[in-house]
């Protein structure tokens, strides 16, 4: 296999959790796109750097988060730019989430999609009006007509349940 095909390969395997990645710290899907081929690029450019010992999510990812920066220092008016402290945090998390049971990504969105699906409805009313439609917690508020501790009850309760279910279904998936 050529390395043109090997490269190939990688980044279909890393395609999606490489566009999740640059659409939780960039909210314009334009934008979004263009980073994700500008990290391709570059990783096909600078692949003799890439430590076979070390994974390619990561290394890939790594390329992402200082073309978002670069972008974030050349113009001021970008939209919802995340800052680099931001970033490692996120980077974290998809490491974490790299590590979970599963074959794919998809595997693990699956498993969440069955867990928001069986949590209560009070619960994840506030879940969707929060993540799916990006309100604030003062918006919650106003939609559901609750106080604003019920509604950071509700999250609480929401990643807890999520957390558990998750945890039991991609134990499974591991297995």
């Amino acid at each position: 296999m050529n390395p043109q095909d090997l490269f190939e390969i990688l980044i279909r395997e890393h395609a999606d959790m490489l566009m999740t990645y640059l659409r939780s710290v960039v909210r314009d899907p334009g934008m979004a796109d263009d980073l994700f081929q500008e990290t391709t690029i570059t990783a096909w450019r600078t692949i003799d750097r890439f430590d076979r010992t070390r994974p390619f999510g990561p290394w890939l990812r790594g390329i992402a988060r200082m073309l978002v920066l670069s972008a974030r220092r050349g113009a001021n008016r970008l939209p919802r730019l995340c800052e680099e402290e931001t970033l490692l945090r996120i980077e974290d998390r998809m490491n974490e989430v790299h590590k979970l049971p599963g074959d794919t990504l998809d595997d693990k969105l699956s498993a969440l999609r069955d867990c928001l699906d069986r949590l209560p409805e009070t619960c994840r009313s506030a879940v969707d009006l929060r993540y799916q439609e990006e309100l604030l917690p003062a918006e919650i508020v106003e939609r559901l007509g609750v106080n604003a501790e019920t509604v950071k009850k509700r999250l609480q309760r929401a990643r807890c349940l999520l957390l558990e279910c998750l945890g039991s279904k991609l134990s499974t998936l591991g297995t």
